[in-house]
C-alpha cells in the first residue's frame, strides 16, 4: 500500500512538471531543425538549428533545451520584426545579416573547449555567444536572468547597423554620432577604463578587459532597452547603477537627449518594444526568404544600371504586389508600384530619382519586392 501511495504521489508530479513545461512555453512559431552543416569546422560543433527569418542562424549544443533555443529564436525575431507582421523592420539589415551569415551561437559555459575551436574556423559573424545559464524564458531581458536580449542585440548591431550605417554607429573615437553622444555619456573621451569618471558622466563602464570598441557597443545596448523599459524598476535600477544611470525612459529621455533621439528616429528602425519571448504574427506566415540571386519571380536588368533599370515581377501570379526602392540608410527613396494587382503589368522601370522625381546619387541600392506574404530583396547599383 506504501508503494502504490509513493507511486501514484511521483506520477502526480510527473504529471504536474509535463503542465508546467507544456504551459510554461511561450508560443514560438519555429522549429528546431538538425544542423544543416554537420560537416563544416566551426558550424559542425552544434546539434540544434533554426533560421530567424533568414537573418540570424542559431546553432545550439545538445545540452541546450529546447525551450531555450526557441526563446532566443523568439528574441531574434522579437527584435527584428518588432511590429510582429511577419516582416523584418529594416530590409536593409535583413540583407546585410543574411549575406554575412549571421549566427548566434548557444554553448554550456564560457569554460567549453569549442568555444576557441569555434572561432578559430568561422569566417562569417558572430558578434556575440550565449552560455545554457544564461537563458531564461520566464524572464525576457530581465537583467541579472536572461542574457538572450543583450547578447542578440549585440548580434544585430556588430553584424548590421554598426558595419551598414557607419555615420551613425561607427564603434571608432570621432567616427559616428554613436561615438561622440558616448563621449559625452562618459564625460569625456577615454580610450581605456579612467581610474575615476567625472561626477557628470552616467554611462561608467568599469571592464577593463573592454576597449572603446567594445564600450560602444555596450552603451548602444543600453539605450535600446533603457528605451524599451526593461530596466524600469528598482531593483535592476540598484543593480546597474555602477554602470548605467539613466535606467528608466523617463530619465533616458532627459539625461541622454543625444542617443534618446537617435533610438526613437523613425527612419532608423530600431527596436522600440520590449521583446515578450512570444512571436507568432497573427494571420502571417513566417516565411524564410532567400536574398534573390536567380529568380523566376523577379528580373532586374541591366545591374549595374544608367539611365533605367527594368524590374520584371510575375503580377499574375499574386494578389497584393508593393515595390519600393530603399537607400542604404533605409530610407525610402522611391515607391514604384503599391496596390493590389489589378491590371495587366509586365515589367516596371526605375530612372534613378526619387519621390520627388529628383535623380539620385549614384550607388547601392536595394529593390524591395512584398508579393502577398512573401519579401524579395534585391541590391541594383546606379551609376552616373
Amino acid at each position: 500500500m506504501d508503494y502504490l501511495k509513493k507511486y501514484i504521489t511521483l506520477l502526480f508530479l510527473i504529471i504536474n512538471l509535463v503542465s508546467f513545461s507544456i504551459l510554461g512555453q511561450n508560443n514560438v512559431c519555429f522549429d528546431i531543425e538538425p544542423n544543416p552543416n554537420p560537416n563544416d569546422d566551426a558550424l559542425g560543433l552544434f546539434d540544434k538549428y533554426v533560421n530567424v527569418l533568414n537573418c540570424i542562424e542559431i546553432y545550439a549544443v545538445s545540452s541546450i533545451s529546447d525551450e531555450k533555443v526557441l526563446h532566443a529564436a523568439s528574441i531574434a525575431a522579437e527584435l527584428l520584426d518588432n511590429d510582429e507582421d511577419g516582416f523584418v523592420d529594416d530590409p536593409i539589415i535583413e540583407s546585410v545579416l543574411s549575406n554575412t551569415i549571421t549566427v548566434m551561437p548557444i554553448f554550456n559555459s564560457e569554460n567549453s573547449n569549442l568555444i576557441d575551436q569555434f572561432f578559430d574556423h568561422y569566417d562569417g559573424c558572430a558578434g556575440a555567444i550565449l552560455f545554457r545559464g544564461e537563458i531564461d524564458p520566464s524572464q525576457p531581458g530581465h537583467w541579472g536572468d536572461d542574457a538572450t536580449v543583450e547578447e542578440i542585440l549585440h548580434t544585430i548591431n556588430v553584424c548590421g547597423h554598426v558595419p551598414e550605417y557607419p555615420a551613425l554607429y561607427s564603434l571608432e573615437p570621432n567616427s559616428s554620432y554613436l561615438s561622440e553622444a558616448m563621449d559625452i555619456a562618459r564625460g569625456g573621451q577615454w580610450l581605456n577604463v579612467p581610474s575615476s569618471y567625472p561626477d557628470e558622466a552616467w554611462y561608467h563602464y568599469d571592464d577593463w578587459t573592454c576597449d572603446y570598441e567594445c564600450m560602444a557597443v555596450e552603451y548602444l545596448y543600453w539605450c535600446i532597452v533603457t528605451n524599451m523599459g526593461i530596466l524600469d524598476d528598482p531593483q535592476t535600477c540598484q543593480g546597474i547603477s555602477n554602470e548605467w544611470e539613466p535606467c528608466t525612459p523617463a530619465l533616458f529621455e532627459t539625461v541622454d537627449t543625444l542617443m534618446f533621439d537617435l533610438v526613437n528616429n523613425s527612419d532608423n528602425k530600431l527596436p522600440q518594444l520590449a521583446p515578450d519571448g512570444n512571436y507568432c504574427p497573427e494571420n502571417v506566415e513566417v516565411v524564410q526568404v532567400d536574398l534573390i540571386k536567380d529568380n523566376s519571380d523577379l528580373f532586374v536588368y541591366p545591374n549595374p544600371f544608367n539611365p533605367y533599370v527594368n524590374i520584371h515581377v510575375d503580377f499574375f501570379k499574386y494578389k497584393n504586389i508593393n515595390i519600393d526602392i530603399y537607400g542604404v540608410n533605409g530610407i525610402l527613396i522611391k515607391s514604384l508600384f503599391n496596390s493590389k494587382y489589378d491590371q495587366k503589368v509586365s515589367q516596371l522601370r526605375w530612372d534613378g530619382t526619387n519621390n520627388n522625381q529628383k535623380k539620385v546619387s549614384s550607388g547601392l541600392y536595394f529593390c524591395v519586392i512584398n508579393l502577398d506574404q512573401k519579401r524579395l530583396t534585391k541590391k541594383i547599383i546606379f551609376l552616373k
